[in-house]
């Protein structure tokens, strides 16, 4: 593909910030922790990632605002414009040496996400996409959304609540409907990557709650520009409001929607065993 000024803008950034997590992951027992709060870490790595984010976007695009998850939102004069960016997404997968974490840069225009960026380093696959222009990985292939349309041929990908995280009796009620109707469910811990693969067909779905913007924007940009159809958990385009999101193709997409609507008037069933 030939990108756009704006999409190199995004790749060198990425580029960037992913060498230096390449290098930190290396040497991962080495890093320097802390804790932010249950099972939720920052190291030294994120921080400096998102340092060189903030320093190569901001020399590119000097007027932009920000929406990075250490930071936090910083305005910029140019109000129409903002960079939503996660500068280590999976971060319990980096710190256990689980080499499935990316970098994701996204821009927002006037309220709309227009161009999405998931790299990650050690895979060496670069995602991106910009609106009217398709999704790419490396440059080279084009991306488009899984065709199938039986469940029980589908691969889904989803997250697991965890220490201090999320709400464990709605994911068994949403899961368990789904365990005896899909091919398999997979958790890998990172939802920019879940987006992205979700995007080049490797899942056929993908859903999640309890996100932050900078965990999605990225991943929804791509995802679109694939074919596929991104919503969140109640159908409605807000997913960087509610912190849900729903992806797949329209079939797919539209199950997935029913499911959870049906496990938020049922609940979770009872196991055989109890």
């Amino acid at each position: 593909m030939a990108r756009t000024a704006l999409l190199n803008v995004m790749v060198s950034a990425a580029d960037k910030a992913g060498r230096s997590l390449a290098r930190d992951f290396g040497e991962v027992e080495n890093l320097q922790v802390s804790r932010k709060g249950p099972a939720d870490f920052v190291s030294k790595a994120d921080m400096r990632a998102e340092e060189i984010l903030y320093r190569e976007l901001s020399r590119a695009r000097p007027s932009y605002g920000f929406l990075m998850e250490e930071r936090g939102a910083v305005e910029g004069s140019d109000r129409q414009h903002r960079w939503i960016v996660d500068p280590l997404d999976g971060t319990t997968n980096f710190l256990h040496g689980v080499p499935i974490f990316a970098v994701s840069i996204a821009l927002e225009r006037q309220g709309e996400l227009v161009a999405g960026v998931v790299y990650n380093p050690v895979m060496d696959e670069l995602y991106v996409a910009e609106r009217g222009q398709g999704a790419f990985l490396n440059d080279r292939r084009r991306l488009r959304v899984s065709a199938r349309t039986e469940l029980s041929d589908c691969l889904i990908g989803t997250g697991l609540p965890f220490l201090g995280h999320g709400n464990q009796v709605r994911t068994l009620a949403e899961l368990q409907p789904l365990f005896g109707r899909v091919a398999g469910v997979r958790r890998p811990g990172a939802a920019a990557i879940d987006l992205a693969w979700t995007a080049a067909g490797r899942y056929d779905g993908f859903w999640e709650h309890d996100l932050s913007p900078w965990d999605v924007a990225a991943g929804i940009v791509i995802v679109r520009e694939a074919g596929g159809f991104v919503s969140d958990a109640d159908g409605r385009d807000r997913p960087l409001v509610t912190g849900s999101v729903v992806a797949g193709n329209e079939t797919v997409h539209r199950a997935l929607l029913k499911v959870i609507a049906d496990a938020q008037r049922v609940g979770p069933r009872a196991s055989a065993t109890t």
